[in-house]
């Protein structure tokens, strides 16, 4: 009928919308800088194998035309260590290399070719390098390949994130 309106019953139920979940996660997640979307991110710890994959990671930037997110991720460690407890429970340790690592990339000539970001988190190196990734929609992960016993015995940082990452990961030797 033209030029009427017909109401809604007051008692009738909304159907759901099946958007609004997703919708409503992507607005709790933090927004990040977009430009640096599908940029590359690259673990860094300040060691021989993390610089060489950062000085790779800065190359395949500049070629792509995108930005750095250059990952570090502060120690976490089991407070079974000091107390004994069952299980074992997580606690951060202040770590203030990523405040000097900031400062030397800062003071860095090399990284003035691309523009770049310092994120630090705090957990797990695979998954937190892997959901930063995710956040930024890296094109790729780069990481430093491991080297002594500790890689052998754990499983290095590399194959585990090539086992589970959601995005090409490059490890650099």
């Amino acid at each position: 009928m033209a030029g009427h309106e017909i109401p809604e019953p007051a008692d009738r139920k909304q159907i759901a919308d099946p958007t609004a979940e997703l919708r409503a996660a992507e607005e709790t997640r933090p927004s990040c800088d977009p430009a640096f979307r599908h940029g590359v991110v690259v673990g860094f710890d300040g060691s021989t194998s993390s610089e060489r994959a950062l000085a790779y990671a800065i190359g395949m930037a500049r070629r792509s035309g995108s930005g750095l997110i250059i990952v570090h991720v502060a120690n976490r460690l089991p407070t079974t260590v000091w107390a004994g407890c069952e299980p074992p429970v997580f606690v951060d340790v202040p770590d203030h290399r990523t405040e000097v690592l900031g400062l030397e990339l800062a003071c860095a000539d090399y990284l003035a070719e691309v523009p770049w970001i310092l994120v630090e988190r705090g957990g797990d190196i695979c998954h937190e390098l892997e959901e930063v990734g995710r956040e930024y929609s890296a094109d790729a992960i780069v990481v430093g390949s491991t080297h002594g016993i500790v890689g052998r015995i754990f499983g290095s940082v590399a194959g585990r994130l090539a086992r589970r990452a959601q995005r090409p990961v490059v490890v650099i030797p």
